[in-house]
């Protein structure tokens, strides 16, 4: 007898299901291809464990999507007063049609990633170009349209690309309230779960406790709530609907959002991650024809980490090669050393100290020798609304809640220096720091 529903291991989730329908999805080449993405990046050279891929993250995006979706659409779980505004809810074939979509927008989000994911992202793709607009076309080519159009029900491939990628990036005038509530179930800024999987799956690999948080009392909790009232008078009610919390799992929303903090901190933004996703890129510019990945579908998907990794090393045996310094600092483990880190003591004497500091360091050493390395600041501005236990009322959680009020954005801004001069710039550094960020120098 044929066998319907596919059970897959996962060390976060122990049982992963999809029908054979959805496992159509999963064996397309589109979504194999994650198998050889990793992760974390280079993350690997600093946590040796570091190795999982973006296959596992998608498979895991899919069950935690479908866990939310099953909590906020059953009967007892429904507010009031977003009963009405939500006429998708009441319609037993369209809740399983939507559930489908779901299902399948949270497996594909990440199908548009570049070799070693975020850190080769950054200036590699030409302009107008990310790996959302590359998801996009995936879930919208040929090839995936004729594997939605053979699932039961026939899958619209917009509704799917919508709900991987989100209002911000798919940018579109007919965007219906519904298809953002589900769309943030992936990609929100709160309660996402491609947010909520790499937290549990990053720490678990790399073996750290911080982005640890108990997400099943979070998902019990998860509600779909009109957006807590607005204006000076605070008593007008807003007519837009987000995802929020009951009362009763604001401490794990407290500890998943603590998480993040902790593991963008600790190991997203660590210096030695920091440098060599550095000189990934530096390899990838020069190695790279143009210095860009193609943006022709079939081209894209021909690059995977493999042929980077195969690349670096053929490069670092070869003195002649583009880009040799760059893969034999990765291949052989010589990266180039911190030589200054942003301090809170600097920031307050000058926003942009870090950016002065090496303004005024490639007048004094050779530009080559240097690197900078910027983030902008993940936000720290938690608000979503929380439905109260003692009176229904419906608040920010911002008011409820002290600790989300001081989570501080993380933040990234380094100078790195070639091991030869490293220990000359910085002691250039400590003594002229001081004098160069009180010029109070522009970014």
């Amino acid at each position: 007898m044929t066998k319907n529903f596919h059970e897959f291991r996962d060390p976060i989730h122990t049982f992963i299901k999809m029908d054979s329908t959805e496992k159509k999805v999963l064996e397309s080449f589109p979504f194999q291809r994650l198998r050889y993405i990793r992760q974390l990046s280079t993350t690997y050279l600093l946590y040796p464990s570091a190795n999982h891929t973006r296959f596992e993250h998608s498979l895991g995006v899919m069950e935690l999507a479908s866990r939310i979706y099953d909590t906020i659409t059953h009967p007892d779980n429904l507010h009031k007063d977003i009963i009405e505004s939500i006429p998708e809810i009441h319609d037993d074939d369209g809740r399983r049609y939507w559930r489908r979509v779901l299902r399948m927008a949270a497996l594909c989000h990440d199908i548009g990633h570049l070799p070693f994911s975020h850190g080769a992202e950054k200036e590699l793709l030409p302009d107008g170009w990310d790996h959302e607009r590359i998801t996009k076309e995936l879930i919208l080519s040929p090839e995936m349209r004729k594997i939605w159009a053979t699932i039961t029900p026939p899958l619209t491939p917009e509704h799917i690309a919508k709900l991987a990628i989100g209002p911000k990036k798919f940018v579109s005038d007919d965007f219906t309230d519904w298809e953002a509530i589900l769309s943030e179930i992936i990609v929100g800024n709160s309660f996402g779960v491609d947010r909520m999987d790499y937290l549990l799956r990053d720490s678990h690999h790399i073996g750290v406790a911080y982005g640890r948080f108990d997400h099943y009392r979070l998902i019990d909790t998860i509600r779909i709530l009109p957006s807590p009232p607005g204006g000076p008078s605070k008593k007008e009610k807003s007519k837009e609907t987000t995802l929020g919390i009951e009362q009763g799992g604001l401490q794990s929303a407290e500890s998943l959002l603590l998480a993040r903090y902790f593991m963008y901190s600790q190991v997203y933004y660590h210096r030695v991650r920091r440098i060599y996703d550095l000189h990934l890129r530096d390899f990838l510019k020069d190695w790279l024809p143009g210095g860009f990945f193609p943006t022709n579908l079939k081209d894209f998907l021909l690059f995977t980490d493999n042929e980077v990794l195969s690349a670096m090393y053929d490069t670092c045996n070869n003195e002649a090669k583009p880009g040799y310094d760059a893969a034999k600092r990765i291949i052989t483990r010589s990266h180039f050393k911190r030589v200054y880190e942003f301090n809170p003591d600097d920031l307050n004497i000058n926003p942009y100290a870090a950016s002065t500091i090496y303004k005024a360091l490639i007048d004094e050493f050779d530009e080559q020798k240097l690197r900078f390395d910027h983030e902008k600041p993940k936000s720290s501005v938690n608000d979503f609304p929380v439905l109260r236990n003692d009176n229904g009322k419906i608040v920010s959680s911002l008011s409820l809640s002290q600790t989300l009020n001081h989570i501080p954005p993380a933040r990234a801004e380094f100078i790195f220096a070639h091991p030869e001069i490293s220990s000359d710039v910085t002691k250039w550094v400590e003594k002229n720091k001081k004098r160069i960020i009180e010029l109070k120098g522009e970014k």
